[in-house]
């Protein structure tokens, strides 16, 4: 678009939809979100989350995605080489699943396909998902720098993935050994703890009975999960237990199997718990397996890997391990073994993708060593070096969790994704982990691969080109604010931290903004199941991006969930109108004006003043307010201003400069209005990308894009205090005179005749100086002002900050209801003075109160007092 563009006509009604194509299609041609074309300024980077390529994006990402455009666009602004890196991620189970379902719907699975085969068809699936996301991206008007697109199964972050392996392999951190896992028996793999969900369940507490060798007696123990009863190796009690002291070392007989297991004595066991005796089965319990470990137990596994009884299991081999629970049940309370069940109501984990119960399960996997790399995080942070989280309690969450940190089972028993760079030698059984394709005749790769977090754990660096020394790896790295769930604080932003720290000696962000959910009207999680889920791009259609960026980017709070509504898009709506409809007569009347014209430097009236100022504040407040990361209170700024300072009253105070006869005058309004306009729609763009660019390519500008348009910044010029007060004496008195229009129901049409008593020379000043503005505004026939004026009888009365208001309304005003009116209005201003009265009196609040604080509520209940003791007089007066 051209500089220096004189203003033309625009649409009567905005049109989101013709908007929003043009705009992006002209952005991504100029390509103004790349990074890299300002060498000398400071760069600011953000990587995005990267969203799995599973499907279409929900409204969650919208929320994760618009609040780091608002940071980006502000940045870019702001002069900063700013990069927004895009990529999405392979999301090895869950893309796995989908692409599996899919084949099932044909009546095919993988093993029909082969694992080259299968691989094939899931690199369709992503392209065709990448491809969607990229357009979802666009609907939302991101400004990603697609030129550096990444995507966590391309070469150069599987090359980062390998190196880290390796590195970590070599340093001892990676092992491969035997341990209780979550095993998804629907998919067949072990799970990472993100993966698996819990939920509350109506279950039951089995009590079992097991006889002493001996034939003395038995032990009772309790167990939610019976079927597991076949894989015990040992009862234990606390070695403190007086009850059970006499029986440590004994044996039992354990029913159906008829196995010899010991009683031990450990001390993991709860004395006053239950029966205070654990059956422990090393082979699927973490806990058991910690104490068979530390006694030397067998480890007995008693189903396969699709959750079916094995040989192990005696006569229940073959059964589903549910069905196992029935019949075994059934066959231990013949026997007598089972002598109570009672309700229970517990917590099972299930798999996030498959919904499968989620089976604790011995096996052989990959793992990281994740003690030394969290004692690298945890000294980064308590020395000041680390990351700073927002909301700071976020800090302590993850400092907890890394300090109880447990090692990382990072193998997956998948065809998606990275494989494991581990080749074992089939004729000497020795294993070589390499950087490097080692297959060969007598080698054969694990057929594992990695967690889909493994990958992720590197994206703020590996995405940047690491471990190659590259320009935009120097520039870029390390990043300056992660924007993410705080569902994910653990899985994903621990293990980055811990994986920058490693392999960059640098935390990867300065910042993490750790957001909400986004929950439905009611509050609830949106789910599939609950059919409350909100699809962006049916928000968009309806209401356009920029109403759907708005609302749900300012009804955020850095850490809390928000709740989508749709009557808060359609206000945010209404308010990209307002801003529509308030640039449309404004830019009625600057045709002609260029660039070049404007200029506020000249002699400006008090409203042209005021509105400078106004927008001065909202400046630095909002540019303080979105570096805090404090985007609801920004949009209520920003909302404010545009709607009550700007079009409320300045572009109604300017109309009578603008109709005028006074040149100098217009010329004046038309700099200020001119200037406060494109100033505004800067401010919101980052909020509102679409309608403030097409608004902005009306008014008389320089540049080709709002995108690259400087941020505004504060002028300490534009401040003018006495223009503040001005104009709060004179939308005082035009907001009361309007309610007692009101409250009389006397129409603006209907002109009346006003009187007014300022409280002394200075407030009379200002009336005389604007008594075109009080004429106008307030609808008056006549108008009188002045140190002499008395009130009249029978006449409404205002009392405002600097003036005593009189409306002689004779045959429109019942005097009774005037006095009752201004009893009610004596009774508010003697609760606010009594209130602050309290709040002086109270030794606790002076004491604590910054001495600012304390004036300004001594200088309120002044004011209030001023006032009620001008209503006490009128009262007398009407009464009189």
């Amino acid at each position: 678009m051209s500089e220096n563009q004189t203003t033309t006509a625009m649409p009567t009604t905005y049109d989101p939809k013709a908007a929003e194509q043009k705009w992006y299609d002209y952005w991504m041609q100029g390509k103004y979100f790349e990074a890299g074309k300002r060498p000398d300024a400071e760069p600011y980077t953000i990587v995005i989350p990267p969203p799995n390529v599973t499907g279409m994006l929900h409204i969650g990402h919208a929320l994760d995605f618009t609040l780091q455009d608002i940071l980006i666009r502000t940045k870019r602004m702001q002069g900063y080489d700013a990069l927004w890196l895009p990529g999405t991620d392979h999301a090895g189970i869950a893309t796995q699943t989908k692409v599996e379902q899919k084949l099932r719907e044909q009546g095919i699975s993988r093993y029909d396909l082969g694992r080259e085969a299968f691989l094939e068809k899931v690199w369709e699936w992503k392209d065709q998902y990448a491809n969607t996301i990229r357009e979802q991206w666009a609907k939302m008007g991101l400004s990603l720098d697609y030129s550096r697109e990444r995507f966590t199964l391309d070469e150069g972050l599987s090359k980062a993935v390998r190196e880290v392996f390796v590195r970590l392999y070599e340093k001892g951190l990676i092992y491969r050994g035997k341990k209780i896992i979550n095993w998804d028996p629907a998919a067949r793999t072990a799970l990472s703890d993100i993966e698996v969900e819990y939920k509350e369940l109506n279950g039951h507490l089995y009590h079992l009975q097991y006889p002493l060798k001996d034939g003395s007696g038995f032990i009772t123990v309790a167990t939610t999960r019976p079927e597991t009863m076949l894989g015990d190796t040992a009862v234990a009690v606390h070695p403190e237990d007086e009850r059970y002291k006499h029986l440590i070392g004994q044996l039992i007989i354990l029913p159906v199997i008829g196995r010899e297991i010991p009683i031990i004595a450990d001390e993991y066991v709860e004395k006053e718990f239950g029966s205070g005796a654990v059956k422990i089965t090393p082979a699927h319990d973490p806990n058991d397996f910690e104490v068979g470990q530390r006694h030397n137990l067998p480890q007995v596994i008693v189903m396969d890997e699709t959750g079916t009884m094995n040989a192990e299991a005696g006569p229940y081999q073959g059964l589903d391990r549910a069905d196992c629970r029935k019949q075994l049940v059934k066959d231990l309370q013949e026997q007598g073994v089972c002598i109570r069940i009672e309700d229970h109501v517990h917590q099972v984990g299930h798999s996030e993708r498959s919904g499968a119960v989620v089976e604790p399960y011995l096996s052989t996997q990959w793992f990281v060593a994740m003690k030394p790399l969290a004692e690298a995080a945890i000294a980064a942070q308590k020395a000041g070096k680390g990351v700073n989280f927002v909301p700071e309690r976020f800090e302590k969450i993850y400092l907890h969790w890394i300090e109880n940190v447990r090692d990382w089972c990072i193998s997956r028993q998948l065809w998606w994704g990275h494989r494991i760079p581990a080749w074992y030698d089939e004729s000497t059984g020795e294993m070589h982990v390499s950087r490097e394709d080692m297959a060969g005749e007598h080698l054969r790769q694990d057929n594992d691969v990695l967690d889909t977090w493994f990958s992720s754990a590197l994206w703020p660096f590996s995405t940047l080109g690491w471990p190659d020394q590259t320009e935009d790896l120097k520039r870029y790295y390390p990043t300056d604010v992660l924007v993410t769930g705080y569902d994910i604080v653990y899985f994903w932003v621990a293990r980055m931290i811990f994986t920058a720290l490693e392999f960059t000696e640098q935390s990867p962000f300065k910042d993490v903004l750790m957001h909400g959910l986004v929950r439905d009207a009611e509050g609830r999680k949106m789910s599939k199941s609950l059919g409350n889920g909100v699809d962006p791009l049916d928000v968009i259609e309806k209401y356009g991006a920029d109403a759907m960026r708005y609302m749900i980017s300012t009804s955020s709070t850095p850490g809390q969930d928000l709740r989508f509504r749709f009557e808060k898009v359609e206000q945010a709506r209404n308010f990209a109108n307002k801003i529509w409809n308030a640039s449309r007569f404004a830019l009625m009347n600057l045709e002609g004006v260029e660039a070049k014209d404007i200029d506020i430097s000249v002699h400006l009236g008090t409203a042209d003043r005021w509105i400078l100022h106004r927008l001065n504040e909202t400046v630095r407040d909002v540019t303080r307010l979105i570096d805090s990361y404090e985007f609801g209170e920004t949009g209520r700024l920003l909302y404010n201003f545009i709607w009550d300072d700007l079009c409320d009253w300045y572009i109604e105070f300017a109309k009578l400069s603008l109709y005028g006869t006074d040149e100098a005058a217009k010329k004046a309004t038309q700099s200020v209005l001119a200037y406060v306009l494109d100033r505004t729609q800067r401010l919101i763009h980052p909020f509102m990308p679409y309608i403030s660019e097409e608004i902005w390519q009306h008014l008389p500008h320089v540049g080709e894009t709002i995108t690259l348009a400087e941020w505004p910044v504060y002028d300490q010029a534009l401040e003018a205090a006495d223009a503040v007060k001005e104009m709060e004496l004179l939308m005082e008195m035009i907001r009361a005179v309007r309610n007692i229009r009101a409250e009389v129901n006397v129409p603006m049409s209907k002109k009346i005749e006003l009187l007014i008593k300022p409280s002394g020379e200075a407030e009379a000043a200002i009336l005389a100086r604007n008594e075109e503005f009080i004429i106008r505004f307030c609808g008056t026939s006549k108008l009188d002002a002045g140190l002499h004026i008395t009130a009249p009888d029978k006449a409404m009365t205002a009392i405002v900050t600097g003036a005593e208001l009189y409306l002689p309304l004779a045959g429109l005003i019942d005097i009774e209801q005037e006095i009752a009116r201004l009893e009610k209005e004596r009774q508010h201003l003697n609760t606010e003075v009594e209130r602050i009265e309290k709040k002086l009196s109270n030794e606790g609040f002076v004491a604590k109160a910054p001495a600012k604080v304390i004036e300004e509520e001594r200088s309120k209940m002044n004011d209030y007092a001023d006032k009620r003791e001008k209503v006490l007089a009128r009262i007398a007066e009407l009464r009189g």
